[in-house]
């Protein structure tokens, strides 16, 4: 396979190391980056010859220079904040390159459909990173539901806790029109595997929505699952505290559990082989999951009523910020 040539556009973020060995492992090179903070020195490990840029100005430049000589640029990774995918998806596009791009894709289904349109405009595509959908449990899970009786629907829970600091909430994250809010940032990898193997949703019930918890119930075709996510310390089990562990996740299937906390390591650059060769998961892939974030984000929460996740009882907390 002919050697990629790569840009990475949020280098200094948390998950673009998972991307710089990605890029590394697939033997491609990454030329170009961009962040505005200059803490990059992770690169030095994979790629040190890299041009590294902390202005979108002067790195819209080199990529313009670059297209005035032999040296082609393949892709454009995104690693930057939720709100700003679109737009650098698009810059990407723009620039006659195919791109990759973290979870979610857009916050908003529509952009999806705008998205679409360019990539016929421009004759490149778009890529998502939907890791889960190529970890080995979670494959033999989907392979035991299909093989299950067509008419059986099953109930699942998901509990996903991962506690984040005072930090969060003044970041970008902890905005809601930058991040969208607690379900899109850290549930969005859940959906889209829980529709993956479940088919088309049908119902969206928001239970609790707050600034730092998430909980509802989501019939698909084939499965209820009534699902808990927060990033509050506190509402981790107490068993687990005790363990000194600081996040919480757990998928049980008609009481069973489905064991899948292991494997994530290389999922990245299997991610980037299936890309390369072809077969990566496309807008269109990862629309259910950001229809359902949106439904989500832009929902009334109904409170505790009708069937809801356990850990939905827990007593609300106010923002920190609020105090």
């Amino acid at each position: 396979m002919t050697k990629k040539n790569f840009a990475i556009i949020g280098v200094g973020g948390y998950i673009a190391p998972r991307h710089l060995k990605a890029i590394k492992d697939t033997g491609n090179e990454l030329i170009v980056a961009l962040d505005k903070s200059d803490s990059v020195g992770i690169m030095d490990s994979y790629f040190p010859q890299c041009s590294f840029y902390t202005e979108y100005e002067r790195f819209d430049r080199y990529v313009d220079k670059i297209k005035r000589t032999d040296k082609k640029l393949d892709f454009v990774t995104v690693c930057t904040p939720n709100y700003l995918h679109d737009s650098h998806i698009r810059f990407g596009l723009k620039n006659g390159c195919d791109v990759i791009c973290e979870k979610p894709i857009v916050l908003n289904p529509w952009n999806i459909d705008a998205l679409e349109q360019l990539e016929k405009e421009t004759g490149h595509r778009v890529f998502n990173i939907l890791q889960l959908r190529l970890h080995p449990a979670i494959i033999e899970w989907k392979k035991k539901i299909d093989n299950s009786p067509q008419d059986k629907i099953f109930d699942v829970d998901l509990t996903y806790i991962t506690s984040r600091g005072l930090w969060y909430y003044t970041s970008w994250k902890g905005d809601v029109s930058k991040s969208g809010g607690v379900a899109t940032n850290i549930g969005v990898h859940f959906y889209d595997m829980l529709s993956w193997i479940f088919g088309d949703l049908q119902e969206n019930t928001v239970h609790i929505y707050t600034h730092d918890r998430a909980a509802g119930l989501l019939r698909f075709k084939r499965a209820r699952v009534r699902y808990f996510l927060s990033i509050n310390y506190d509402t981790i089990p107490d068993e687990i505290k005790k363990e000194g562990k600081r996040t919480y996740r757990k998928i049980t299937c008609e009481g069973e559990e489905i064991e899948f906390s292991g494997g994530f390591t290389e999922l990245h650059t299997e991610s980037y082989k299936n890309i390369l060769a072809g077969n990566g998961f496309t807008l269109e892939d990862a629309r259910n999951c950001i229809e359902i974030v949106s439904t989500i984000r832009n929902s009334a929460p109904i409170g505790l009523k009708g069937d809801y996740h356990p850990l939905a009882r827990l007593p609300l907390s106010p923002h920190p910020f609020n105090l």
